[in-house]
């Protein structure tokens, strides 16, 4: 597994936990020791984190966690639900080529041996979101709109919009084995109604998706006992 993939999962899962609030400044060093990482994979870590929107760069060039709302997550995550779901939809519409079917049968069997780890670990992760991003790619590629593939990447830019963006989860191993499991096995059913050509339900499957994401948040935000107007201390579910 790439070093930078799992730095970039440890530093989302600590601004999620909280552990920097809103307008802290995160330096690479500090960041590099306090991971025992390098400093080339925070910052290329650093990097990702400000193109999904859960950090920013100050006018001295310095990152800084960013403040955001529940409000803007939400519409974030169901705007991606329409988006993917208009290209499943699509993909189904113009039939799925050999190659294709390969390649997300590919992601598919990759994420059955990744969630057969025990237990799972930063790594584990860091892999399944590679793949999970894989998978997301080649559906939207396929869809062969180039307004949708437009609107898809200006809205992964808002925070916890794109499809990796929502790693780790409920913060137990066990609870994330079985959200990621829930989540793999609507991969399994949307890449079948792909294959069927099922336009519809590809549709509908692939809304759903991320309704998933939006439905834990929304039970995030109710076990809060505190309802701030940022999200530090709160965990998303898989996308």
């Amino acid at each position: 597994m790439n070093r930078q993939e799992t730095v970039l999962m440890q530093l989302r899962d600590l601004i999620l936990r909280g552990d920097f609030a809103p307008g802290h400044r995160l330096a690479e060093q500090q960041l590099a020791e306090k991971l025992g990482a390098s400093r080339t994979p925070v910052r290329g870590a650093l990097a990702t984190l400000e193109q999904e929107g859960l950090i920013e760069a100050s006018e001295t060039g310095k990152y800084l966690v960013r403040q955001f709302t529940p409000g803007e997550v939400l519409d974030a995550i169901a705007v991606r639900g329409h988006l993917e779901g208009m290209a499943a939809r699509l993909v189904a519409e113009h039939g799925v080529s050999r190659q294709l079917l390969a390649e997300l049968q590919a992601c598919l069997e990759a994420g059955d041996r990744l969630l057969a780890d025990d237990p799972l670990t930063f790594d584990s992760y860091a892999a399944y979101a590679v793949m999970n991003d894989r998978l997301h790619a080649l559906l939207i590629d396929a869809s062969g709109n180039r307004a949708l593939q437009r609107a898809l990447s200006l809205n992964d830019k808002l925070p916890f919009a794109a499809a990796s963006a929502m790693w780790p989860m409920q913060g137990t191993m066990a609870l994330d084995r079985d959200w990621m499991g829930y989540a793999h096995k609507q991969h399994h059913m949307l890449v079948d109604a792909l294959r069927a050509g099922e336009a519809t339900r590809a549709q509908a499957l692939a809304i759903e998706h991320t309704e998933v994401a939006r439905m834990n948040m929304r039970l995030a935000l109710e076990r809060r006992e505190e309802l701030q107007a940022v999200l530090p201390g709160i965990r998303l579910v898989v996308g």
